[in-house]
C-alpha cells in the first residue's frame, strides 16, 4: 500500500507561451490555503486547451518528485527545474513513480477520493517550456511521464495532506507498462491486452480508443 505526503499543491491559468499568441496553463504556482478538489480540477486551476487538457480523466496532474533530480542533470541550466511545477503538475509528492502506481489505484486524499486513469502523454509544450527540443522523446524514452487522476469524491485538499491508498484494482497494470504499450510503441503481438485495455472503463476514454485502433497494427 503506497501512503505518502502532498508536498506541494499547485494551480495556474492560462497565460501566453509562444509569440504567436499560443496560451498555456503549464505553469503553476504553489498554494498553502486549502483548495477545493472537484469532478473537473482544483479550485483556481484552468486550462488553455479544453481539446487536450482537463475534463474529468485529467482533472488532476501529479509529477514524481523522484525524477526531478533526473532532468536538473541533463538540463542544469533550465531555471523551471528548481521548483516544483515544471511539468504542469497540480500535485507534487514522492512514492508514485509509474512503476509504482497503478491504473486505477484509488487514494484519499484530504477530503476528496481521486483514481489514477491513465499516465501523461507528453506534448511539445514540454519542449518550449525547457527550452529544448528533446523534452517530448526524452519522457517517451524513459518513461518518466507522470499521472493522471479523475475525482470520484469531491472535497478540500491542501498540502501536507496525507495521500493514503485505498485500492489497487488492477495490479497488473503499472503505469510504465500502460504507457509503454499506448505511448512508446511497445504494442506489437499485444492484441489480447490492447482489446481488454480498450474495454476497461477505468482507463481515460482517449486511451480506451487509441488502445482499440493500436489492435493489428
Amino acid at each position: 500500500m503506497i501512503r505518502t505526503r502532498l508536498d506541494h499543491l499547485l494551480t495556474g491559468t492560462p497565460q501566453p507561451f509562444r509569440a504567436d499568441g499560443e496560451m498555456s496553463a503549464i505553469a503553476k504556482t504553489s498554494v498553502d490555503q486549502p483548495l477545493m478538489l472537484g469532478f473537473l480540477g482544483l479550485e483556481g486551476d484552468r486550462v488553455a486547451d479544453p481539446v487536450h487538457h482537463g475534463g474529468p480523466d485529467k482533472a488532476l496532474h501529479l509529477y514524481p518528485v523522484e525524477h526531478y533530480p533526473f532532468w536538473r542533470e541533463k538540463y542544469p541550466e533550465v531555471t523551471v527545474l528548481e521548483s516544483p511545477g515544471a511539468f504542469g503538475e497540480n500535485f507534487s509528492c514522492g512514492q508514485m513513480i509509474e512503476s509504482q502506481l497503478c491504473l486505477g489505484d484509488i487514494f484519499r486524499v484530504g477530503e476528496a477520493l481521486i483514481e489514477c486513469s491513465h499516465a501523461r502523454q507528453p506534448c511539445w509544450k514540454l519542449n518550449h517550456r525547457f527550452g529544448k527540443p528533446d523534452v517530448l522523446k526524452t519522457v517517451v524514452r524513459t518513461g518518466r511521464s507522470g499521472s493522471y487522476f479523475r475525482v470520484l469524491e469531491e472535497g478540500r485538499v491542501r498540502a501536507g495532506d496525507a495521500m493514503v491508498q485505498q485500492a489497487r484494482p488492477f495490479p497488473d497494470w503499472p503505469l510504465d507498462r500502460l504507457f509503454g504499450m499506448i505511448v512508446a510503441g511497445q504494442h506489437k503481438g499485444r492484441d489480447a491486452e490492447l482489446k481488454a485495455l480498450s474495454a476497461n472503463p477505468v482507463l481515460a476514454e482517449t486511451w480506451r480508443n487509441r488502445a482499440a485502433q493500436l489492435v493489428d497494427i
